[in-house]
C-alpha cells in the first residue's frame, strides 16, 4: 500500500471519528442551577428582594443559566379546619393564591415573573389592591382569578405549603433562597454569587461582577432582613388573646 494510499485512509478514519466526536462536544450544556424562593406577598423583605435584587437576572441575563422556582406560601400555616392563616392577613392568603395560579397556569418563569413582579411592586409603593391591574400590565389574562373562585388555588397552596415544611433545615424567615439544594439563609442577598459558582458551564458576563468567592466579609455586607417564623405565630396569638 503506497504512501497515498495510507494517507487517504488516516484523513478518511479521522473524518469519521471526529463526526462521532462534535456533536456530542457541541451539544453539551452545563445544567442549569435551581433557584427556589419560598416566599409570602405581602412581606415588604420579599417584595424588596424580588423588585429590587432577584429583578436583575431577567436584565443581566443570570436567567439563562437558572431554573427560577417560585413558592408563594412563606410563614403561613393551615389550621385544624383546613383553613389558611397568613402573616399579614387574609389579603396576603388571597395575593398568595392568586400568584400560585399564575405560576401554574402561566408556567413560562418570564410570564409569571412580570406579573409577580408587578404585584410586588405595588406592594412596596402600597398600592396592593391594585393588584388586579398586573394581569393588563403584564399581558396575561385574568384565568388565575378564576383558578382562585373555584378552590383549585388552595390546592396548590397546599402543596406549597407541604414542600416549604419539609424544608431541611426548616426555613426560619422569608425570604428563604435555596440554590441547588442549598440554603442561603442570611446570605441571600448574595444568591448571584451562588448561582455563579454552582454553574458548571462557561460563565455567562453577569458572572464578572459576582466574586467567585463567599467569604466573611461579603456574607456580613449581604445581610438582609426578612419577615420571621415567630414573630408570625406569635403576632396572630396575640391577636387571638385580644379578641376574646
Amino acid at each position: 500500500m503506497g504512501s497515498r494510499q495510507i494517507f487517504t485512509i488516516f484523513i478518511i478514519a479521522n473524518t469519521i471519528l471526529l463526526s462521532f466526536i462534535a456533536p456530542a462536544q457541541s451539544v453539551y450544556k452545563a445544567e442549569n442551577v435551581t433557584v427556589t424562593l419560598y416566599y409570602e406577598t405581602l412581606c415588604p423583605y420579599c417584595a424588596n428582594f424580588i423588585v429590587n435584587y432577584l429583578a436583575k437576572i431577567f436584565q443581566n441575563g443570570l436567567i439563562s443559566i437558572v431554573n427560577l422556582r417560585m413558592i408563594p406560601w412563606g410563614n403561613a400555616w393551615i389550621q385544624s379546619d383546613g383553613t389558611f392563616v397568613c402573616q399579614h392577613g387574609s389579603d396576603e392568603c388571597l395575593l398568595n393564591t392568586i400568584e400560585a395560579c399564575t405560576i401554574i397556569i402561566y408556567p413560562d418563569v418570564v410570564r409569571h415573573f412580570r406579573f409577580i413582579h408587578c404585584v410586588e411592586s405595588l406592594n412596596l409603593e402600597g398600592k396592593q389592591t391594585e393588584w388586579a391591574n398586573c394581569f393588563q400590565k403584564s399581558g396575561l389574562g385574568t384565568v388565575p382569578i378564576d383558578c382562585y373562585n373555584s378552590g383549585y388555588g388552595k390546592v396548590i397552596e397546599q402543596k406549597y405549603a407541604k414542600e416549604t415544611a419539609q424544608l431541611n433545615p426548616p426555613h426560619r424567615f422569608v425570604p428563604w433562597v435555596v440554590v441547588n439544594n442549598k440554603p442561603l439563609q442570611e446570605d441571600y442577598g448574595n444568591f448571584g454569587a451562588y448561582i455563579c459558582r454552582a454553574y458548571k458551564g462557561p460563565k455567562p458576563g453577569a458572572c464578572r461582577s459576582h466574586s467567585p468567592k463567599i467569604d466573611s466579609i461579603e456574607k456580613a455586607n449581604s445581610i438582609l432582613p426578612g419577615c420571621y417564623v415567630d414573630e408570625a405565630r406569635n403576632l396572630t396569638s396575640l391577636k387571638s388573646n385580644y379578641s376574646k
